[in-house]
């Protein structure tokens, strides 16, 4: 990495603009890519993203752009592209020699790869990192204290990267985990949506704790099966990023999970959404490939039952509650 910093952005939605908020604070030109004309304009003509971060006036220094490829020669890309979308979005932005930061949660449908291994596939070149953590868009953007876990296999280039991004109020934590940052920001999406149930389903307070300590039981077999260290579990991306999206509306899984709860529709749920529920596109990928390495995520099917809409909550909580009494 150059000694000259030079800081992008891909993804206009809350997380992406918030994230560029930050960047910001420590860099004199910040590039953002949208896909949104709207948005673009809004940001550079208005410096606001009223779509998807009202309320929060956004740094003159950040720039949006709809052409990826002006993003080619920054040396550090925050990726916040939906899970979905990160590998034609990689294979849009290459050739680069950035380091990609990769800040969307989720597990991607056609390969059960995680995103690091997408990204390793299509950027074989590119150093690679995880940004994951217990973050609220709003929050960051408001410059609230927050800490989240900063996922690198080169502790040099992680130390230097974390450096480039951090600020007095947004404190990355070095870890080399990789695997398991990547894991807990995508199982827990997946468990927001059950406690989000529990929620809108009045089953009290009780079993949203017990869902969330259950919960964090199944994230931690399958990130030790996927070969993840149970600390990094333990930590900002696992058991804290889980804590905090299982306990606010402000999540879009966890408000997901409170319309399935009141009984509406997943259907009606997810067409009525402007921005993404990555828990969503995630719970049936993380339901198959817990199941091919023979991992027990009772949790993660229960939602899944409630996303396909072939379930209801009485269903669902009879058969979670009904399995067989066994050790802690």
């Amino acid at each position: 990495m150059s000694d000259t910093i030079k800081t992008a952005v891909i993804g206009g939605g809350a997380w992406g603009t918030a994230l560029a908020m930050m960047l910001s604070q420590n860099h004199d030109d910040v590039l953002l890519y949208a896909r949104e004309k709207e948005v673009v304009d809004d940001i550079n003509h208005n410096h606001r993203n009223d779509i998807f971060l009202p309320n929060s006036p956004l740094s003159p220094t950040i720039y949006a752009t709809q052409n990826i490829t002006k993003l080619r020669d920054h040396n550090i890309i925050l990726i916040v592209a939906p899970a979905q979308h990160v590998r034609a979005t990689l294979k849009a932005l290459m050739p680069s020699k950035a380091a990609l930061i990769l800040c969307a949660k989720g597990i991607e449908a056609q390969s059960q790869k995680l995103l690091c291994e997408v990204a390793a596939e299509i950027c074989p070149d590119n150093d690679i990192a995880v940004l994951s953590g217990p973050t609220f868009a709003h929050e960051v953007a408001a410059n609230k204290p927050g800490a989240v876990t900063f996922a690198c296999d080169n502790f040099i280039l992680g130390k230097k990267l974390i450096k480039a991004i951090a600020t007095a109020s947004f404190r990355p934590y070095y870890s080399d985990d990789v695997i398991g940052a990547e894991i807990g920001g995508a199982v827990k999406n997946v468990l927001a949506i059950g406690c989000g149930v529990v929620e809108g389903a009045g089953l009290g307070l009780n079993a949203r704790a017990a869902l969330i300590a259950r919960g964090y039981a199944e994230m931690l077999r399958f990130g030790l099966a996927k070969g993840a260290r149970a600390e990094t579990m333990a930590g900002l991306s696992g058991l804290g990023d889980l804590v905090l999206t299982c306990s606010s509306e402000n999540s879009r899984n966890f408000a997901l999970g409170v319309g399935l709860g009141q009984g509406q529709s997943a259907k009606d749920l997810l067409s009525n959404r402007l921005s993404v529920a990555e828990g969503a596109q995630t719970a049936p990928v993380l339901q198959r490939s817990a199941q091919s390495l023979g991992v027990d995520m009772p949790i993660v099917d229960a939602v899944c039952a409630l996303l396909s809409d072939k379930s209801n909550v009485a269903d669902v909580m009879k058969a979670l509650l009904s399995r067989p009494l066994r050790a802690e």
